[in-house]
C-alpha cells in the first residue's frame, strides 16, 4: 500500500469546458430520427432472421449441441428426483389454489414442457408455487364459493355442497385467470418490457412472499384441523379467517389433527436427516414422496376416512384432459388478478434465474423469459392448468443433484407424465392433512427471511421499511392488492430519497485533483474564494427548489437579501434622477436663455479592483450525479447563474454528462451571452479557469452615500 502511494501520477492537458470537448471530439449533430428507426426495425436480413427464430426458441440452439457425456447422468439424476419432488407438491398447491389434486399435476407437466423449448435459464424448476397457488385460490373463492353450490338432500334433510359443479367451475376460473395472465407475459415480452422486474427490488419480493406465506399457512389450517370455516375474501380477510379458525376449533376432528402433528414432525426429522446426510448422499432423500406413500398407505389399511372422518384427496382421475377452450365470459372478472399473478410469477422466476447465471456465467434474457413464462401459462389454460412460476426447494433440489441443462425439467415432466398415467390413481386415500402438512414444512425458508429485518436495519433503514411495509400490505390486504400497494410505497420512497439528497461543499485533496465533501474528511480543505456545490440526486422538479434553498444555505449569504436590497437601491437611485431630471427642467424654465449647469449629484457605478470578501469570486456546480434535466431543472440552473452573476459572483457547472447537456441545448440555458464556455469537462478544470482568470469585481454604491450590504 505505501509502495501505491509513492507511484507518480502526472496529466498535461489544457484547461477544458464544454466547448472544447466537442470541437477536439468533433462531436456529431447527426441523430436518428423515428422513422428511421422503425425503417431499420423492420427490416428483414438472413441472419436476422436467424437470431430472431433462435432467440424466439432458444432450445433450437442449444439442444444440437447438447453434450451427453457431460450432461445427461447429472440431467437424468436431477430430473427424476424434481419430478418425485413435483408430485406431492403439486397435489398440495392444488389445494391452495382451491381445485382437485389432479390438476396440480396437470399443472406440473404442461408448463414444464412449454418452457423446456422457450425458456433460457438452465437451472430454474417451473411448476407450481405456493404464493402464485393461494393467489389463484383467493380469486377462485371470490367468483365460485361454497355457497354457490348448496343443494337440498333429501337423506340427510340438510343443505350439501354439491362438490363435483363446484370443481367443475372452480377449475374453469384457473384455467380463465391462468390464460389471461399468460397473455399479459407474452404482450409484455414481446413489447421489450422486462425491465418491470426492476420495480420489484429485493426487499419488496421478500417482504411480499413472506406475506403471502401467512396466506398460505392459514388457507391450510382447516385441513390440519378438520373443520370447514367461511373463507373470507378482499382486504383483511386473512384477520377474518383467522377469527373463524379460532372460533371453529372446539370442533376439530382429533383424527386429522393427529395426522398432521404425526406428518409435520416426521417431515421435519426426514428433512433435518437430509441436511445432514447431504454431503454423503449423491441425491436428496424424497422426503416429501415417502411422506405421501406411509400416509397413503396407513389410511388405506385403517381406513381413516370411514372410521375416523379425515379428509382424503378423492377420485384421481388416470389420464390426461383433453383441451379446452378457457371461459371468456370470466375474463372481465379476473383481468386484475391475471395482471398481479403476471407480474409476481414473472418477478420470482427472473430474481431466481439470474441468481443460477450469475453464479454459472451464462446470461438470461429477461423479455424472452416473460415470453416463455407466457405461454407456459397460457397453453396451459387451454389443459385446465393453473398458473405457475419457479420454486426455490425444487430448483435447490434440481442444482444439487446435478441438473446442468433444461433437459433436467423435461425429464421431470415425464415423470409426472407417468404418474398422472398410472400410479396417480393410487394416492385417492391419501389424507388432505398430510399435502398441507407438507406445505407448512416446505415454508419454513420463507418463515426464515424474518431475519432479514435486523440485517437491513444494519445496512439501509429504508430497505428495511420496504420490508416490512410490503409484508404488512400483503398480510392485510391479501397478494394481489398487497402487491400493488407494496409497489406504490416503494415507488414513493424512490421520490422521497430523490426530494431529500445529501447537500454539500466540496473541498480539493491536497496536491489532487480530487475532491471530496468537506465534512466527511478532515484533510480535506476549501479552494479559496470558490464554492463548489454538490448534490447526491439528480435535478428535477421535485427537488428544484429545494436545491437552490440548499445552495443559499450552504453558501453563506442570503442572495435573496442582497438582490432585494440591490432592487431597492436601483429604484432609488431612479427616484434620484428622476427627482433631479424635473429640478433641472424646471431651472431650465426659470434660467431661459443661461447656460445649462451639470448636474454632479446623480448616482454612479464604481469599479473596484477588489473583490468584496464576504462573496466567493465564483460559484462551481457539481453536476456529475445529475443524470437528466426536465424544463424546471433547466430553469432552476439559469435562474442560479443569473441571480448570482447579478451581484458578481460566476456561476459554471462541471461535469455535465452529455445527456443532460443536450437537455440544456433544448431548454433554452444557452443564449448569445452564455455559451459552452461556462461548462467544465470536470470540476478541477472548472476550479483552474477560476484561478486563473482575473475579472475586475463589480460593486454598486448610491452617489448619496448608501452601500450595499451583502450579509
Amino acid at each position: 500500500m505505501a509502495e501505491r502511494r509513492r507511484m507518480g501520477y502526472s496529466m498535461h492537458r489544457k484547461i477544458l469546458d464544454e466547448g472544447a470537448v466537442d470541437e477536439m471530439a468533433e462531436k456529431s449533430d447527426s441523430k436518428t430520427s423515428l422513422s428511421e428507426k422503425v425503417k431499420k426495425s423492420m427490416r428483414c436480413s438472413g441472419p436476422r432472421l436467424k437470431n430472431c427464430l433462435l432467440g424466439t426458441v432458444p432450445v433450437v440452439s442449444w439442444l444440437p449441441r447438447y453434450s451427453i457425456r457431460e450432461n445427461a447422468l447429472g440431467d437424468l439424476i436431477s430430473g427424476i428426483s424434481v419430478g418425485i419432488m413435483q408430485l406431492p407438491q403439486g397435489m398440495a398447491y392444488a389445494l391452495l389454489a382451491a381445485v382437485p389434486p389432479v390438476f396440480g399435476l396437470y399443472s406440473s407437466f404442461y408448463p414444464v414442457l412449454i418452457y423446456f423449448i422457450f425458456g433460457t435459464s438452465k437451472h430454474i424448476s417451473i411448476g407450481t408455487y405456493a404464493v402464485m397457488s393461494v393467489m389463484i385460490g383467493g380469486v377462485i373463492e371470490r367468483l365460485a364459493p361454497d355457497s354457490n353450490f348448496m343443494i337440498w338432500d333429501n337423506e340427510t334433510n340438510s343443505s350439501i355442497i354439491d362438490v363435483t359443479s363446484r370443481d367443475a367451475e372452480r377449475v374453469r376460473v384457473a384455467a380463465a385467470v391462468t390464460f389471461i395472465s399468460g397473455l399479459f407475459q407474452i404482450v409484455l415480452g414481446l413489447v421489450q418490457f422486462g425491465f418491470v422486474v426492476t420495480y420489484l427490488s429485493e426487499p419488496l419480493v421478500r417482504g411480499y412472499t413472506t406475506g403471502a406465506a401467512i396466506h398460505v399457512i392459514v388457507s391450510q389450517l382447516k385441513y390440519t384441523f378438520g373443520i370447514s370455516p367461511v373463507r373470507h375474501s378482499g382486504p383483511f380477510s386473512l384477520i377474518y379467517t383467522v377469527l373463524e379458525v379460532c372460533y371453529l376449533l372446539p370442533q376439530t376432528n382429533v383424527g386429522t389433527l393427529v395426522v398432521s402433528i404425526v406428518a409435520i414432525i416426521g417431515l421435519i426429522l426426514a428433512k433435518e436427516l437430509n441436511a445432514y446426510l447431504s454431503k454423503k448422499l449423491p441425491i436428496p432423500i424424497p422426503v416429501e414422496l415417502l411422506g405421501i406413500v406411509i400416509a397413503t398407505v396407513v389410511s388405506w389399511q385403517v381406513d381413516l376416512n370411514g372410521k375416523y372422518g379425515v379428509d382424503v384427496v378423492g377420485l384421481i382421475p388416470s389420464g390426461l384432459q383433453p383441451p379446452a377452450l378457457p371461459a371468456v365470459s370470466l375474463f372481465g372478472q379476473v383481468i386484475g388478478d391475471a395482471f398481479a399473478l403476471a407480474v409476481v410469477g414473472y418477478g420470482i422466476a427472473i430474481s431466481l434465474g439470474r441468481i443460477f447465471a450469475l453464479k454459472y456465467g451464462y446470461s438470461v434474457d429477461s423479455n424472452q423469459e416473460l415470453i416463455a413464462l407466457g405461454l407456459s401459462n397460457s397453453v396451459g389454460g387451454f389443459f385446465q392448468c393453473f398458473a405457475i412460476s419457479c420454486s426455490m426447494s425444487r430448483t435447490m433440489v434440481q442444482e444439487s443433484t446435478g441438473g446442468k441443462t433444461q433437459v433436467a425439467g423435461a425429464l421431470s415432466a415425464i415423470v409426472i407424465l407417468f404418474i398422472t398415467l398410472w400410479i396417480g390413481a393410487l394416492f385417492e386415500d391419501l389424507p388432505k392433512a398430510v399435502l398441507a402438512a407438507i406445505i407448512f414444512v416446505n415454508l419454513h425458508g420463507m418463515m426464515k427471511q424474518f431475519m432479514d429485518i435486523p440485517a437491513l436495519w444494519k445496512s439501509n433503514k429504508v430497505d428495511m421499511v420496504v420490508w416490512v411495509v410490503t409484508f404488512i400490505l400483503t398480510v392485510l390486504f391479501n397478494p394481489d392488492l398487497g402487491l400493488a400497494a407494496s409497489i406504490g410505497f416503494s415507488m414513493l420512497t424512490v421520490i422521497f430519497r430523490t426530494q431529500l439528497p445529501q447537500y454539500s461543499l466540496l473541498g480539493q485533496v491536497p496536491d489532487t485533483d480530487i475532491y471530496r465533501p468537506l465534512e466527511d474528511y478532515n484533510q480535506v480543505r476549501q479552494v479559496p474564494g470558490i464554492l463548489i456545490f454538490h448534490s447526491s440526486a439528480t435535478l428535477y422538479f421535485a427537488n428544484a427548489e429545494m436545491y437552490q434553498d440548499a445552495l443559499a444555505k450552504k453558501s453563506g449569504f442570503n442572495i435573496t437579501k442582497i438582490l432585494s436590497a440591490k432592487k431597492k437601491l436601483e429604484a432609488k437611485r431612479k427616484r434620484h434622477e428622476k427627482k433631479n431630471a424635473k429640478k433641472a427642467k424646471k431651472a431650465a424654465k426659470n434660467n431661459a436663455g443661461e447656460p445649462e449647469k451639470e448636474e454632479k449629484d446623480i448616482a454612479i457605478i464604481e469599479i473596484d479592483a477588489e473583490h468584496d470578501p464576504s462573496l466567493p469570486r465564483a460559484i462551481i456546480l457539481d453536476l456529475s450525479p445529475v443524470n437528466f434535466l426536465d424544463t424546471v431543472g433547466v430553469k432552476t440552473l439559469r435562474r442560479i447563474r443569473n441571480d448570482y452573476e447579478e451581484i458578481g459572483v460566476e456561476v459554471l457547472l462541471a461535469g455535465c454528462q452529455t445527456g443532460v447537456v443536450d437537455n440544456l441545448q433544448t431548454g433554452g440555458f444557452f443564449n448569445e451571452k452564455v455559451t459552452k464556455s461556462c461548462l467544465f469537462y470536470t470540476v478541477h478544470d472548472a476550479v483552474l479557469h477560476c484561478q486563473s482568470s482575473r475579472k475586475l469585481i463589480v460593486n454598486l454604491s448610491g452617489g448619496y452615500g448608501e452601500k450595499l450590504s451583502l450579509v
